[in-house]
């Protein structure tokens, strides 16, 4: 008894080859461009849990942590003046997050009842346009 034996020609490995890559040229720019809306959103729920933890922190301190102190001071106990009233033993935050680009989050307390929270972008640059545009906050507490 011959078996027979069975194998791709050609024209069907090119067929399949062809659909794949009109498949990728289809679904990958949707994919691509999905990244940095993703980047986007987390900056934005980031910068929420920080805000939640600066007003937190200022329920207690009477204040808004210095531009000195930092976020820092929502993690551990601040020892730059001013030293906060009250100051809760287990922090406001475990840790002081990156944005997604593996940068710090600025922090400016203009007064103590102001402060602005935003992340550069994708450039790491202030202003910008698109990707590259400055991710605010806009927390005027």
């Amino acid at each position: 008894m011959k078996r027979a034996l069975r194998a791709f020609t050609l024209l069907e490995v090119m067929i399949v080859v062809f659909i794949l890559g009109l498949l990728a040229t289809i679904i990958v720019p949707r994919l691509v461009g999905r990244t940095d809306e993703a980047r986007r959103v987390k900056v934005i729920a980031d910068l929420k849990s920080i805000a939640q933890a600066l007003d937190l922190y200022r329920l207690d301190a009477g204040a808004y942590p210095t531009t000195q102190q930092g976020l820092a001071a929502l993690v551990e106990r601040p020892t730059a003046p001013p030293a906060p009233a009250r100051w809760n033993r287990n922090g406001y935050l475990d840790r002081v997050p990156s944005d997604p680009w593996g940068r710090t989050y600025v922090y400016f307390r203009s007064d103590d009842d102001r402060y602005q929270l935003k992340s550069f972008g994708a450039d790491g640059a202030e202003g910008g346009e698109g990707v590259f545009a400055d991710i605010d906050s806009h927390a005027d507490s």
